[in-house]
């Protein structure tokens, strides 16, 4: 389980009384203090056998007893202004809920709320026979070390795992209850004047006031230019019961799989909002550890599997309202630390989200790039090595051509796809779709690159046409390399979603690509050295960085 400070900053972006429905009715008795069920979760010889020793973790909502191969969580019968657990009734109700709310990620972790009974003799027990007197929920161990942000910290969060992070998140927004009475323009609002009330009673002597006010007022311009779509996505179901806590010190690697956990059981007020402003939290964790490259291909990755591209413009928004929370919070809990070094550490803690918050409240203008070239001339690395770096964060959403055809087609990305595949038609339905996707990201004000062999000058017009008509810059890349290049780059590419072969690129060879007024770029060097070639080139255009 985890450690006992990241215990402790549970529950810290809560601001709010949770609504829940009412629990079955179950026998029980109150008593009016929980030491007598502390005490039993503390003795090892509860656990039976193979239980020498119980840690126990303290949070200012719950108890953890860390016990053998499990975790007991006791909620503390205590009531804040955005939590009540100061009754029986009110703690089962929260062990069912935070049980049935994280099986949707991790069912082998949350393993059931089991009730502590005393019996007529006046014995306690977890799960005995008498009268029910508190509850618990039971989540298997796993290893601290596998959270990912220990493995931040450590250096040791390998990009790779982003995509499956990704995918699990989407899966999750997928199956997650559809709220209408949430979200929406007033629940942002409800954020924002939450925020700027915390920087009024916390933030003196801790974050600058001029700060505080000009985020305040530039998310509060943000919100209205936004209202619409915020109001329209709830219909739409975009606004659902989410995990509400989704940063990097709820997330495990378990079986080599990313896993969600410990997401917010107690308040509807967080936990049901729009699906991209739960997965802002994740991005702006990122991009607050400096994980830039992390959170563009969760992004990418994430917009690939939800098509959720109308959504992105509330991005900016969503992304520095997360990043005001956690100024808020770091500064009150810098105002509340005894030892200065503690207090110095969380002040400038707040500081730093404070201007995460600024600069992604004002983020840079959409752009849109083509990168083209015959198959092997490396335009999807050379994609992938530029998007993170332009555009607003975190960096720009590629739209791959092969990932479009199969989507199209119904296909997965590693299926092979034959010949009828690639016949005109469907080809013609592919740029139209990149196009489409083109204009809907670029008017959202996101940065687009657009990964396609644009051999025909037809498909090279109609990208331009969407920088155009969207009012956004246009850059053209042609990648050019020597056909014995480009033949063994195809032949060794693995697991790659591309199905070109050289019997494909030949038969490239023979078409007239026309004349061509994109920037020719010569594909020969190594990544680095080509990506900082075109970099440069952009840059001198104007193309704005992340």
């Amino acid at each position: 389980m985890q450690s006992a400070s990241r215990y402790r900053e549970r529950h810290k972006t809560a601001m709010s009384q949770s609504k829940r429905s009412t629990p079955r009715p179950v026998a029980v008795a109150t008593i009016d203090d929980q030491r007598r069920v502390i005490a039993l979760l503390l003795t090892p010889s509860t656990y039976g056998l193979g239980v020498d020793e119980v840690r126990r973790i303290d949070t200012h909502s719950a108890i953890v007893f860390l016990a053998g191969d499990r975790a007991y969580k006791l909620k503390r019968a205590v009531r804040y202004d955005y939590l009540d657990f100061s009754t029986l009734e009110s703690r089962l109700r929260a062990c069912a809920d935070e049980v049935r709310l994280n099986r949707r990620t991790a069912p082998d972790l949350y393993l059931g709320h089991r009730p502590i009974t005393c019996g007529p003799d006046g014995s306690m027990q977890i799960d005995g026979e008498g009268t029910v007197v508190d509850w618990t929920v039971e989540m298997a161990r796993f290893d601290e070390s596998a959270v990912f942000d220990q493995m931040a910290e450590r250096g040791k969060l390998d990009v790779s795992l982003m995509p499956a992070l990704a995918r699990a998140v989407a899966r999750l927004h997928a199956v997650a209850e559809w709220r209408f009475d949430h979200g929406g323009r007033r629940g942002m609002a409800w954020v924002i004047d939450g925020n700027a009330d915390g920087f009024a009673e916390y933030g003196p002597g801790v974050l600058d006031p001029t700060a505080c006010q000009r985020l305040t007022a530039l998310s509060h311009e943000m919100l209205e230019r936004q209202a619409d779509l915020l109001v329209a996505r709830r219909p739409q179901g975009f606004v659902r019961r989410c995990h509400g806590d989704l940063h990097l010190r709820n997330v495990c690697l378990i079986e080599h799989r990313p896993t969600l956990f410990d997401c917010i059981e107690f308040s509807d007020e967080v936990a049901c909002i729009d699906v991209l402003y739960d997965l802002a939290f994740l991005l702006m964790d990122l991009l607050h550890r400096n994980l830039g490259v992390h959170a563009h291909v969760a992004y990418n990755e994430y917009v690939a599997a939800t098509g959720d591209l109308e959504g992105l413009a509330l991005l900016p928004l969503f992304l520095s309202a997360r990043a005001a929370v956690r100024a808020k919070t770091s500064a009150t809990a810098a105002r509340l630390q005894s030892d200065p070094a503690d207090q110095a550490t969380l002040a400038k803690s707040a500081r730093e989200y404070l201007d995460l918050g600024l600069s992604l409240i004002d983020p840079a203008p959409a752009q849109l790039v083509a990168v083209g070239g015959l198959s092997g001339a490396g335009k999807s690395t050379l994609a992938g090595h530029l998007a993170p770096t332009l555009g607003a964060p975190p960096g720009a959403l590629v739209l791959r051509s092969d990932l479009v055809r199969k989507s199209l087609l119904g296909a997965r990305p590693m299926d092979r796809l034959g010949s009828e595949g690639y016949a005109e038609g469907v080809t013609r339905s592919v740029y139209r779709e990149l196009a489409a996707r083109a204009a809907t990201a670029t008017a959202a004000g996101r940065a687009v690159i657009v990964d396609a062999v644009f051999a025909d000058p037809r498909d090279r017009e109609v990208i331009a046409d969407v920088a155009r008509t969207v009012g956004v810059p246009f850059s053209g890349v042609w990648l050019d390399a020597p056909v014995a290049t480009r033949a063994a780059r195809v032949t060794e590419r693995r697991h790659d979603v591309s199905d070109a072969t050289p019997a494909v690129l030949r038969e490239q060879l023979e078409r007239d690509v026309g004349e061509l007024d994109w920037q020719r770029l010569d594909a020969t060097p190594d990544d680095a050295t080509l990506a900082r070639a075109a970099g440069a080139w952009l840059a001198g255009r104007g193309f704005g960085s992340v």
